[in-house]
């Protein structure tokens, strides 16, 4: 494995009105490409902000943010929208689908400006709708499909521009516990055969035992930082 991710001495503090509020407070993280993470904490404990960044949604007040070994974290916002689109997938609590378009259109949504042409961003979302279980539903809509998959379709469209990394933010917090299951036994499965790097945000312990290693946040700091001894493989559950 090589270094995908490194924070250095990460800072990050919201004014509200004359008041400043810490939301991390010099976090050092390093994350190897192939890794599964789970980033834990209860709210307010920094695991959203650092998302946020992870993912050039936000900026640290101070502290660097490599990826894939070059700094990103001050990056224009041009070139932010450039780095989400090609090196970056996301996974939403909400699934984010358009609600009148097949879940293949979906999914080829990523590509349209990737100079693709029609076929190819066609052929590409069938593989990975197909990939993630769902190469029989193609042509269904968001209002056609159960929580977990169009859930399935949300992974799908993360996966489809062959990022360097996956944020998932509390991807099973819509779900009921049998779905959320099925969709962490499938993170699982991509982490383990297709090798992706995922970064995962829960406040959910029984979410984590699906990573291979845990952090866990509180008031803006790194309380812990370990492998997950309890971890059986993706089929395990």
């Amino acid at each position: 494995m090589s270094e995908l991710i490194r924070v250095v001495d990460m800072h990050k503090t919201y004014r509200m009105g004359d008041v400043e509020v810490p939301a991390l407070r010099g976090i050092n993280i390093t994350i190897e490409r192939g890794e599964f993470v789970a980033v834990m904490g209860s709210s307010g404990s920094g695991k959203s902000t650092f998302m946020n960044i992870l993912g050039c949604l936000d900026r640290p007040s101070s502290g660097r943010y490599f990826l894939e070994k070059k700094e990103v974290g001050s990056l224009s916002a041009d070139q932010w929208a450039y780095i989400r689109n090609k090196r970056i997938g996301f996974i939403f609590q909400g699934f984010n689908l358009l609600a009148r378009t097949t879940a293949l259109e979906n999914v080829e949504l990523p590509m349209m400006y990737n100079g693709l042409s029609s076929r190819e961003r066609h052929a590409r979302a069938m593989e990975v709708l197909a990939l993630v279980g769902l190469g029989e539903r193609l042509d269904h809509t968001p209002n056609q499909l159960s929580g977990g998959q169009q859930q399935r379709v949300a992974i799908a469209r993360a996966l489809v521009n062959q990022p360097s990394l996956i944020l998932a933010d509390e991807p099973t917090g819509n779900l009921d516990s049998a779905t959320s299951k099925d969709i962490m036994m499938l993170l699982a499965r991509l982490n383990a055969e297709q090798g992706m790097t995922i970064v995962l945000v829960t406040h959910e312990l029984d979410i984590a035992e699906y990573a291979r290693r845990q952090i866990a946040f509180k008031d803006g700091l790194v309380m812990s930082d370990s492998a997950n001894q309890a971890w059986a493989g993706p089929g395990v559950r």
